[in-house]
């Protein structure tokens, strides 16, 4: 039937402007594309329209499952799968593993194109190998909106390769009962204090090494040069390792010590403390999504649910970092803007000016 209106002034005009509106966005020729249901990965990754949870649920359910690889530890990983199969019903096959164990599993697989990942969470250089495989599918969250950009890998149109679910932040801890409060640092020049001289540890895994990345950041090179004299100790062990000797007074402070670790003792009562530097290293767990997902609804569904508040509750219950709040300190995530290339030589010489810290 055909719609005829006669001209009466600007309030016709209204009335016409909204019905062409209403026919644009039923017309076949008009907003087609944004009322079509999703298919592919890529699409699904991106959707963003209204029933975005129900049409994921739906799929995820007749998927049967999410195949989930994550370098987290402890019971963490355990209660994010049990919500997330809680919440929606669908089950989570967890693959966990130390991030260079995970690189491996990946490598072999995309050998033998034989592709059973559907989300990979773990540290960023897994996430930058990936990337670099074309084994990434952009996707955008809307829990990400809180998000700082910083936590986020920009994949062009408001879409990510990979964001920060978690986050671990180093900084300096010591032993309430042993060292002075004359002697606890405020800063990093705080460490060149005489009366720490013989009284810090560093580990020597990455953990130190990217602690030393960040001092030469903030305070250059020289720093690190009087840094040395301070008699530093270095310890093949793990940061919480190295929390547990400073809890019980065998190292009486260090600055590669991880805040969660000390958190969660100091709660328990022990008599440890933590506190930021100039600026903080953030040890990131990212999350991504796989190119080859064999379960593409449950895999958007799962990378949404690691980034909405239930799953960022779940983590923060095991006093990991959130990269949508604040905390009061200056964050530095290490491989923000690095290539794999770039990341590996910036290490490599972390590495060596670590060395020559224990060097008389």
């Amino acid at each position: 039937m055909p719609l005829i209106l006669i001209y009466s002034g600007k309030k016709t005009v209204r009335y016409l402007a909204a019905i062409i509106s209403i026919l644009a966005f039923v017309h076949p020729f008009g907003l087609a594309a944004q009322i079509s249901k999703p298919t592919t990965l890529a699409e699904l990754a991106v959707y963003n329209g209204p029933d975005r949870e129900q049409l994921l649920i739906a799929g995820a359910k007749k998927e049967g499952k999410v195949v989930w690889y994550t370098a987290l530890a402890g019971g963490s990983y355990k209660d994010l799968a049990h919500g997330f199969e809680a919440k929606y019903g669908v089950s989570v096959e967890s693959y966990r593993g130390a991030s260079r164990d995970l690189i491996a599993k990946v490598l072999a697989e995309s050998q033998a194109k034989r592709y059973l990942m559907d989300v990979a969470e773990s540290s960023p250089p897994l996430l930058m190998l990936m990337r670099a495989m074309k084994r990434l599918t952009p996707f955008s969250v809307p829990h990400l909106a809180k998000f700082s950009a910083d936590a986020k890998e920009d994949a062009g149109k408001g879409t990510v390769f990979w964001a920060t679910d978690r986050e671990s932040y180093m900084g300096f801890a010591y032993n309430k009962d042993k060292l002075p409060a004359t002697a606890v640092p405020k800063n990093y020049d705080g460490l060149l204090n005489p009366a720490l001289k013989g009284k810090m540890a560093f580990v020597t895994t990455d953990t130190g090494s990217r602690t030393v990345g960040a001092m030469l950041r903030a305070k250059g090179e020289e720093f690190l040069k009087r840094l040395r004299a301070q008699e530093l100790t270095m310890h093949s062990v793990s940061a919480q390792a190295l929390n547990d000797m400073i809890i019980s007074g065998e190292v009486e402070a260090s600055p590669t010590i991880f805040r969660n670790h000390a958190l969660v003792a100091a709660a328990k009562g022990a008599p440890v403390a933590w506190l930021p530097m100039e600026i903080v290293p953030a040890s990131a767990g990212s999350a991504g999504l796989s190119s080859q997902a064999p379960h593409p609804h449950a895999a958007v569904l799962f990378v949404d649910f690691l980034f909405s508040p239930d799953g960022q509750k779940i983590l923060e219950s095991y006093d990991y970092g959130s990269a949508a709040k604040e905390y009061g300190f200056k964050r530095w995530y290490i491989e923000k803007g690095m290539s794999i290339v770039e990341l590996e030589r910036e290490s490599d010489r972390w590495e060596k000016l670590l060395r020559d810290l224990s060097r008389k």
